[in-house]
């Protein structure tokens, strides 16, 4: 059971509107994910050292596709969600693990509040 839906855009210069989400603890959410960039961008929820480990990935094999539970690639002018339930309270990073994304900034933060 969806609790609530909450859009994010991912844009040209390199950024997530909003960067900065508050969840409760337990509460499963549906990110949807729109990209009004004119190049491809992806959210991925985890730990900043699992992203960056992600993005290393990412650039020794460009163009590699990924169909996690986690993940959303989001080409320009598409939509896509991501359902997840926050199970722990604190923080859960997401990002945008293409090469040079995550190293420009393109960096959020979902706060998991314990009520």
């Amino acid at each position: 059971k969806i609790s609530r839906t909450i859009e994010i855009l991912s844009g040209d210069d390199y950024s997530y509107r909003p960067s900065q989400i508050t969840v409760k603890r337990g509460e499963t959410i549906r990110l949807v994910v729109k990209n009004t960039s004119k190049i491809d961008h992806e959210l991925v929820l985890g730990s900043m050292k699992d992203l960056k480990a992600h993005a290393e990935l990412m650039r020794k094999h460009p163009g590699m596709e990924h169909d996690e539970p986690n993940q959303a690639m989001v080409r320009p002018g598409e939509t896509r969600a991501i359902v997840w339930q926050f199970t722990q309270a604190g923080t859960v990073d997401f990002a945008c693990t293409i090469p040079g994304h995550l190293e420009a900034g393109m960096t959020g933060k979902v706060k998991v509040s314990a009520r």
